[in-house]
């Protein structure tokens, strides 16, 4: 590995303010692809994102970084620590690949890069994340990597016209330790 932040497939990267296309046509597979309505947004407004993004100040370990493939430099999508209890050890991890990549291993390999960095270099204890109950895909994946359900909030989250479970999942530093050594030289 030539860089923490670089897998096998992907390499992870600052959102730059030309990803916005790539962004907008995820946001737009998203939409289709769980049925939730949303407001249309216009091409300024991920325009304004994206430029928000590449000069975003990383306070209290909350980033977003661009996934990259390896070996076509494409962007398929965006994984990130979205809150974290710093006092108490804990953060909450996001991933999310755009409809004509996923299936590839690129969020397991995003997810396992960006644990690394946050329990070995900012030393926190342990991930949370949040999965719709429904995301067959999502739940599989976050087990694959080892983290475990904890909880499960009833009727949550409302869109499509009804209201849905969401799943608490969770791994600690030395569970994640033991799935995802790394071998040093």
């Amino acid at each position: 590995m030539a860089s923490s932040w670089t897998g096998k497939r992907v390499r992870l990267r600052a959102i730059e303010p030309d990803d916005w296309t790539a962004f907008a046509r995820f946001a737009d597979d998203d939409g289709r692809r769980v049925g939730r309505l949303e407001l249309p947004r216009s091409t300024e407004s991920y325009r304004a994102w994206a430029k928000e993004q590449a000069v975003a100040e990383y306070g209290d370990d909350r980033f977003r970084l661009a996934i990259e493939t390896t070996a076509t430099r494409e962007l398929v999508g965006a994984v990130g620590s979205d809150r974290t209890g710093r006092c108490s050890g804990w953060f909450e991890c996001d991933v999310m690949i755009g409809a004509d990549h996923r299936r590839r291993g690129y969020a397991a390999e995003a997810v396992v890069l960006l644990l690394r960095f946050m329990f070995a270099e900012r030393r926190y204890h342990k991930c949370l994340a949040a999965v719709l109950a429904h995301n067959e895909g999502s739940l599989a994946l976050f087990r694959r990597l080892g983290f475990i359900e904890e909880g499960r909030l009833r009727e949550h989250v409302f869109f499509a016209g009804g209201h849905h479970d969401l799943v608490m999942m969770g791994v600690l530093a030395d569970e994640f330790d033991r799935r995802h050594t790394v071998s040093v030289p």
